[in-house]
């Protein structure tokens, strides 16, 4: 028993499954104009997976880099900026699923004007929605369910219910922003809805 507890103690534990680790950044930028604060966003461009999509910045973490550190590189990869132009203001809710784990950060950007920025070639284009837009208007949820379909190697005659078995991973509720053209939804939708109901004292 002493040995269980010695080998337990010194054991770090991660969810199960996790294959990776990635770190993501919300960006806020000051409107001097208006006032007010937004949110950057940027769309993946053609050089990249899943191009096209609007994202935060962020990508897996590298060596023994902490997940604020990952965040951090990444944004300063992405957007070309340099360390002392991102104020790290916290962490919120992460993500686990299949792939992998997914923290976020939220980061103030020093910078005049967002529009100055050049991002590097993983990125086709930036955009901003003002933080009050986002906090008024929250995401719709569309529920997303998926069928199980029988595999010939998978014991289903094993479980109860066989192929009927209520796989909860298969039933989804999925964001999409709709106050604006640009399609904001999934993952980035859900840290964007989850960082506006912190604001608002929904716990």
């Amino acid at each position: 028993m002493k040995d269980f507890r010695e080998i337990l103690n010194q054991y770090e534990p991660k969810p199960l499954g996790q294959r990776r680790r990635y770190a993501v950044m919300l960006p806020l930028v000051w409107n001097s104009r208006a006032n007010s604060w937004e949110v950057l966003y940027q769309v993946r461009s053609e050089a990249v997976s899943q191009p096209g999509e609007v994202s935060f910045p962020g990508g897996a973490l590298e060596g023994n880099e902490t997940y604020e550190e990952a965040a951090v590189r990444e944004t300063m990869e992405e957007l070309n900026l340099s360390a002392n132009q991102i104020e790290i203001l916290g962490e919120i809710d992460y993500m686990v699923n299949n792939r992998g784990s997914i923290h976020c950060f939220v980061g103030k950007l020093a910078i005049e004007n967002w529009q100055d920025i050049k991002p590097n070639e993983e990125v086709a284009r930036l955009f901003t929605i003002s933080l009050e837009a986002l906090m008024q208007e929250p995401p719709h949820y569309y529920r997303l369910k998926t069928a199980v379909k029988p595999s010939t190697d998978f014991p289903f005659e094993r479980i109860r219910n066989g192929v009927d078995y209520k796989f909860t991973h298969y039933d989804r509720k999925i964001p999409f922003y709709e106050l604006v053209d640009e399609n904001i939804w999934g993952l980035t939708a859900q840290f964007t809805h989850r960082f506006t109901e912190i604001l608002d004292g929904n716990e």
